[in-house]
């Protein structure tokens, strides 16, 4: 199996604690969803740990109590006016759709609004500040401030220059709006929350090498013309753009949360990109870097808060099909593609070292390196891959005594061997699609240690 494949697989097959950094978004523009309880019943079934709703309906609130999973709770757009002209308006608010659920409903951040500033509503736009301040009034009034957070969740397009991530810069037309909000954010603690797609960047330049960047699959990267940094996939090139315009304008110490990206399994006849090859890709392999805790290049070793689109479809959204087919779960809450989402699904793949099936003779020992000319990409998805199968990759993370030099090719050795020594040690074990091979020579230097040896 292609390793391209077995990344986009194998990342949804841990089990274990969960994936803190993972959310999902559960939209309601259906009328065939299940009942509030099996939902529950499902995420507790899987190892997501936050959900994201539109949203505060009371059901499905209710629902999630005494499961610790993290509630994303929305005011909506259409509620804005009120909340910006009455603070009272914000005090029922949180009376209903918090303070009855709170603590049991483990409710960490209210979004106000869903992408206002692409609106286009001028009026709207200049009520949303003052429409967060009241609610984080009305929470710091219930002493809930601190607690329960409050932010906005912007389009894309609130950054009008991305390329090269370096010069990410946001349109000059929301620069004032942009500010309030972040000073607002800043002096609350909350993030700046964003939706990356690259699904629609590749539908504007539907070429093979744009789709192999978009899925984190092997690709030749693109270089940042600013700085030369590499990127290997379109996810950390619009999240390192948005983290370049928070920068730009004195926000450096704003966190970043990404309240949606996904991939569709199905759409028109006419649309590029949807299918369910493509879908488990984007999804598996953004989880596998995420887990990785590699960053991105302009926020290493750490991951960014992440929301996967969608739990469900949703079959009465409009516009084209891709729109009514993000849905990893079917409403029937079987998969629409078997990601391993499920904590009963299989363990990782680490082959047994039972004695009971001798099938090929064991090497003697060695070491699992990479062969001279694998190209970057190539040893990233293999760093990827080894990284989000549980093993302990801190060594290469900084302050690792493997991190220096930090070079792709160095900690992806480190990977490949850590993953042999921790399997059966067949050959199999170290082929990473033929990009790898067990040597006798000890890779190890000054304070870095490479398990293995003879047997």
């Amino acid at each position: 199996m292609a390793l391209s494949i077995l990344v986009s697989l194998c990342f949804f097959l841990l089990q274990a604690s969960g994936q803190p950094f993972i959310g999902i978004n559960y939209g309601q523009v259906a009328n065939n969803l299940p009942p509030p309880s099996a939902t529950a019943k499902l995420l507790q079934s899987t190892t997501i740990q936050k959900v994201r709703l539109y949203g505060a309906d009371p059901a499905l609130i209710k629902a999630l109590g005494n499961t610790g999973i993290g509630i994303v709770i929305g005011a909506s757009n259409g509620d804005v006016p009120s909340l910006a002209s009455n603070p009272n308006s914000a005090t029922q608010w949180v009376n209903s759709n918090v303070l009855p659920y709170y603590p049991a409903s483990n409710i960490i951040l209210i979004t106000v609004g869903n992408e206002v500033l692409l609106s286009g509503d001028q009026n709207l736009i200049s009520q949303l500040l003052p429409a967060m301040q009241n609610m984080q009034r009305a929470l710091t009034a219930a002493s809930l401030g601190g607690k329960v957070k409050v932010s906005t969740v912007h389009s894309m397009a609130v950054v009008s220059q991305s390329d090269p991530p370096s010069s990410g810069l946001f349109n000059p037309s929301f620069q004032d709006t942009m500010r309030a909000l972040l000073q607002f954010q800043r002096d609350n603690g909350s993030p700046l929350a964003i939706n990356p797609y690259p699904f629609f960047a590749y539908q504007s330049d539907p070429r093979p090498e744009t789709l192999a960047f978009c899925l984190f699959q092997p690709n030749s990267g693109r270089v940042d013309s600013r700085n030369g940094i590499k990127y290997m996939n379109m996810f950390d090139a619009q999240v390192d753009a948005v983290r370049s315009a928070l920068n730009a304008i004195g926000f450096k110490d704003i966190e970043i949360l990404v309240a949606e990206t996904g991939w569709p399994y199905q759409g028109d006849s006419n649309e590029v990109g949807p299918s369910v090859e493509n879908a488990r890709a984007y999804n598996g392999n953004l989880i596998a870097h995420l887990r990785s805790m590699a960053g991105t290049p302009l926020m290493p070793g750490k991951s960014v808060d992440t929301y996967i689109f969608a739990l469900y479809d949703e079959n009465l959204k409009p516009g084209p099909g891709s729109e009514r087919s993000f849905g990893i779960f079917k409403p029937d809450l079987s998969m629409s593609y078997d990601v391993g989402l499920s904590k009963g699904s299989q363990t990782p793949q680490t082959p047994s070292k039972s004695p009971a099936t001798p099938q090929l003779p064991k090497p003697a020992g060695g070491w699992c390196m990479p062969k001279s000319g694998v190209s970057d990409a190539q040893l990233q998805a293999s760093l990827d891959y080894v990284c989000g199968q549980g093993l302990d990759c801190s060594p290469i993370q900084p302050g690792g005594a493997c991190f220096e030099p930090n070079t792709v090719a160095c900690h992806a050795a480190y990977a490949m061997n850590l993953y042999y020594q921790n399997s059966a040690k067949n050959s199999w074990n170290c082929d990473f699609s033929q990009t790898a091979t067990i040597t006798s020579q000890n890779p190890s230097y000054n304070g870095c240690t490479y398990p293995g040896g003879s047997t």
